[in-house]
């Protein structure tokens, strides 16, 4: 929690609304059962003083100027996180089992799985929240530890010396048997998704563990992940359609509001019935709409947007939502409402992950060293997290309001993401270490939206990843680089930008993507009189860049052209803007 805040919980009833009073001489707000499986209520004390310090200059004009900031949309990205950013996330409490009165045994060379999988196993018949705890000491697990329960904690004693370790010797290509990538499979064969390197002799399909998967990995039970294949995309359970909404308004009006109650989790669906000159498209690029891929419009079907909110308050046809909606929602850009099935408060904490020193074998040809797989999860969190020699740390899809926090990545070999955000919503990764070779280093990946990076820093070979696909209105917030420039034509460059994906989900992302404080400390490959140029050649519109600097001076190269401002200036007065925004949410809600 910021400074000037403390956080208890109470016992409420069983209205969900809010309230606003005096708490030993304090403000304070109390959301009344805003998590209503944990069956209590969050109460949040905070002083008046708002996070921007404006002794230490002058807030941007994007927050402070009347007329720049109704003519450059800034997302409110506060709502990220466990508990849109509200809740601190829980001690873990209820029921523990623990894997050494399994058989399991640390600090020796026998294979643990058989006695851990069977302690996750009784942990999943457990009445109530149930703390699986592994002791101090180094486990070998040789199987997929599988999560697919609500209210359920995986815990070690720590990530550091005198902690534990989760000791992988084999990657999933090797042991995972589940039918659960099936369709990734199928769809990887059936449009011959290869990775072609003529100079290697190199001809193979890409790996289903590129980007999916993991060693811990949480999922429940006949939840589809991600669409790949038209022929598997489930029937919608449509509840209403939203007939009136406003981008960040959190009251929409529905056809209906039967079947939907008070604390229930629904998704927002945008869909793209009418071809490559729909609304959303527009929406999601304003005036660019017409760079966008196939994908935008292939699939009259399948949602192009998707936003997993919790409802707040039913009040005849309005709904207030927990968060604010993305995107008008109307006769233009319509919308509609739909269940959402998953599992909530899961969490995995106090554990280093560890994977053998082995040969990377190529970009999408990993064999898949993965951590944690976090999929179908609401209100669920990874914590004081280690992991060593991945190909992948942490991977998520399908999924809202996770944090990740206090999360390391090191080792020597070359790994393809470090954390990975892709078809989620409201997902926080603060306080990230990178210390590892990683191709996409923070990645905003397919359809992701509201995702913060805050408190990032990366020290090898840094790159954010904007990797298209519709991601949009994402934020990398007081990140630090450490990166070597390459010399140009024009002087040196560090490409600090790096966006990825397929050509039929361009552009890099959409809307109001947000890069805030972001410094950049050149390593070398530049003298310190030298100008670098900061690049992002293949990103998206509506960008915004405030606060941009580092050791050097910096221009920079940023296509299409965002809203800059602040350029060289380190962002002393409100060096978070996820902070400042939960701060000015706190003090007007």
């Amino acid at each position: 929690m910021p400074a000037g805040f403390c956080l208890a919980s109470i016992c409420s009833g069983k209205a969900m609304n809010h309230s606003r009073r005096s708490f030993l001489g304090n403000k304070c707000l109390i959301y009344r059962n805003l998590f209503p499986t944990l069956g209590m209520s969050v109460l949040f004390l905070y002083s008046p003083i708002l996070v921007a310090d404006q002794s230490k200059g002058e807030l941007p004009a994007l927050l402070s100027t009347k007329t720049i900031k109704q003519e450059n949309y800034l997302p409110d990205f506060s709502f990220a996180g466990y508990g849109n950013g509200l809740a601190a996330i829980p001690d873990a409490s209820g029921t523990v089992v623990r894997v050494d009165d399994f058989g399991a045994s640390s600090n020796d060379e026998a294979d643990d799985t058989k006695a851990v999988l069977a302690a996750i196993s009784h942990a999943h018949d457990v009445a109530g929240p149930v703390i699986v705890r592994f002791s101090a000491g180094r486990y070998i697990v040789s199987e997929v530890l599988r999560i697919e329960r609500s209210d359920f904690v995986l815990q070690g004693a720590g990530s550091g010396s005198g902690g534990t370790v989760l000791h992988f010797p084999r990657p999933l290509k090797q042991v995972d048997r589940s039918t659960s990538l099936d369709e990734l499979r199928q769809y990887l064969v059936q449009l011959d998704k290869r990775e072609v390197d003529p100079g290697r002799n190199l001809n193979d399909y890409f790996s289903e563990y590129s980007w999916s998967g993991g060693f811990i990995w949480i999922q429940k039970p006949g939840v589809r992940e991600a669409p790949y294949l038209v022929e598997y995309d489930p029937k919608i359970e449509k509840l209403a359609d939203i007939e009136a909404g406003a981008r960040g308004s959190r009251t929409i009006a529905l056809s209906s509001t039967a079947g939907i109650d008070e604390g229930d989790i629904i998704q927002l669906q945008w869909i793209n019935r009418t071809g490559r000159d729909a609304g959303i498209i527009k929406s999601l690029y304003g005036a660019e709409y017409e760079s966008a891929g196939s994908h935008h419009w292939s699939f009259p079907e399948r949602p192009l947007v998707r936003q997993a909110s919790r409802v707040l308050t039913v009040n005849g046809r309005n709904v207030q939502l927990a968060d604010p909606l993305l995107h008008d929602a109307n006769d233009t850009i319509p919308a509609q409402v739909a269940a959402w099935d998953g599992l909530q408060h899961v969490g995995i904490e106090d554990l280093r992950l560890e994977f053998p020193d082995s040969p990377f074998f190529g970009h999408h040809l990993e064999r898949g060293y993965n951590g944690i797989y976090f999929t179908s999860s609401f209100d669920s969190w990874a914590r004081n997290i280690r992991i060593t020699n991945a190909d992948s740390g942490i991977l998520s899809y399908n999924s809202a309001n996770l944090t990740f926090r206090d999360v390391i990545t090191d080792g020597a070999r070359r790994a393809h993401y470090a954390v990975h955000m892709g078809n989620v919503h409201n997902v926080l990764a603060e306080n990230i270490t990178i210390m590892n070779p990683v191709l996409h280093s923070l990645s905003f990946n397919t359809q992701a939206t509201k995702c913060v990076f805050r408190n990032a820093e990366v020290f090898v070979n840094p790159a954010l990843d904007q990797h298209a696909g519709a991601n949009h209105q994402n934020l990398f917030d007081n990140v630090t680089l450490h990166i070597k420039a390459v010399r140009s034509d024009d002087g040196p460059v560090v490409p600090v930008f790096d966006g990825g994906g397929a050509g039929y989900w361009q552009p890099g992302h959409g809307g109001f993507n947000t890069t805030w404080n972001l410094r950049v400390l050149v390593t070398g490959g530049a003298f310190a009189d030298e100008i670098v140029t900061v690049q992002g050649l293949d990103e998206g519109p509506m960008a915004r860049i405030v606060g941009l600097h580092g050791n050097r001076e910096f221009k920079l190269d940023y296509r299409p052209t965002p809203y800059v401002e602040m350029l060289n200036e380190p962002l002393e007065s409100v060096p978070s803007l996820y902070d400042y925004q939960r701060h000015q949410r706190l003090d007007h809600d």
